[in-house]
């Protein structure tokens, strides 16, 4: 053999060695996205998500689905979204529900709430509004609290989210007053059953409690938050209706499944916060009750830490024992 034919030899030997090199990856997003809901259509949720969808859609020129998958407080859908492919387009729209309340309301989860999720964004906060049913000789707070302690036993109160239970287990333990809870799959249902006459009192968020309320087929009394909402300044807080410390409200975020990578959490963050900085967008959530409240990740990861730990000392005053 030639020393040159040799040489070529040689080289075709060892190129047949090298790593093959890596296919590029496609830019994110390069198929359609979907949004995993954990409660049903109606909900702040649902309404929240599929205005969204629309926005990042139009961002993105693809098709993002919305699937809503309720039941168990949230944790089917958090299981489900968890085990997605960490790429970015499967998307947990969720809410205080399952990455607060969930942690003390549960003796077991079937998802972490923290190890199995990365944090995109805050998208909104929720004020939770206390309805009762017509038939509820109560114009006001106070006067329902003398009703339910006239009453004990009578009243009941339903919920659908772990951030609403929690909302009438604190009315309970403020008041003292005696109500049975009664659980429903969503807010929404847990609304139905109030205006079919099922339950004296539901305390959810607005999207689902007020469009009843202006119907006439369910009464509005108070607020939980803070402050007064500019969606419906009418009602008066807790405290303002004679309720000491209470003060609670809801929010929405949304979350990926773990080591989706940091650049594509990054777009999504901005994708979002281009729909919360609509104007369009914005009047469509503020009809539904719907406040953005807008945050970056590592916020988000922060408030979700500290909403877990507010939400934990509430269950334990209660009372309530860990299902």
């Amino acid at each position: 053999m030639t020393p040159a034919r040799y040489l070529k030899c040689l080289l075709l030997a060892c190129s047949s060695l090298l790593p093959l090199a890596a296919p590029a990856q496609a830019p994110f997003p390069h198929e359609p996205l979907k949004f995993i809901i954990p409660f049903s259509a109606g909900s702040s949720t649902d309404t929240f998500a599929r205005a969204a969808a629309r926005h990042l859609s139009t961002q993105f020129g693809l098709p993002v689905v919305v699937e809503n998958v309720p039941g168990a407080q949230g944790q089917i859908a958090a299981a489900k979204a968890a085990k997605a492919a960490p790429d970015g387009h499967t998307v947990f729209v969720t809410s205080t529900t399952t990455h607060a309340a969930n942690a003390s309301m549960y003796k077991k989860l079937s998802y972490d709430p923290v190890a199995d999720f990365e944090p995109v964004a805050k998208l909104a906060t929720l004020s939770l509004a206390m309805i009762v049913h017509p038939s509820v000789p109560a114009q006001n707070v106070k006067e329902f609290i003398a009703y339910a302690k006239a009453n004990p036993g009578k009243v009941t109160f339903g919920s659908g989210a772990s951030s609403s239970r929690i909302a009438g287990e604190l009315l309970r333990i403020r008041t003292g007053i005696d109500m049975l809870h009664v659980p429903y799959k969503s807010n929404p249902e847990a609304v139905l059953g109030l205006v079919s006459g099922q339950l004296s009192l539901v305390i959810s968020d607005l999207t689902v409690t007020m469009p009843q309320a202006r119907a006439g087929r369910a009464r509005a009394l108070a607020l939980g938050g803070a402050v007064r909402s500019p969606l419906a300044p009418e009602l008066p807080t807790m405290k303002e209706a004679g309720v000491a410390n209470y003060e609670l409200d809801a929010w929405l975020a949304a979350f990926v499944p773990a080591k989706t990578p940091a650049a594509v959490i990054e777009k999504l963050n901005l994708a979002f916060k281009k729909a919360l900085d609509d104007p369009e967008i914005v009047a469509v959530l503020h009809r539904a009750g719907i406040v953005p409240a807008y945050s970056s990740p590592q916020e988000l990861r922060a408030f979700a830490a500290g909403e877990t730990a507010k939400w934990a000392e509430i269950v334990k005053a209660s009372g309530m024992q860990p299902e």
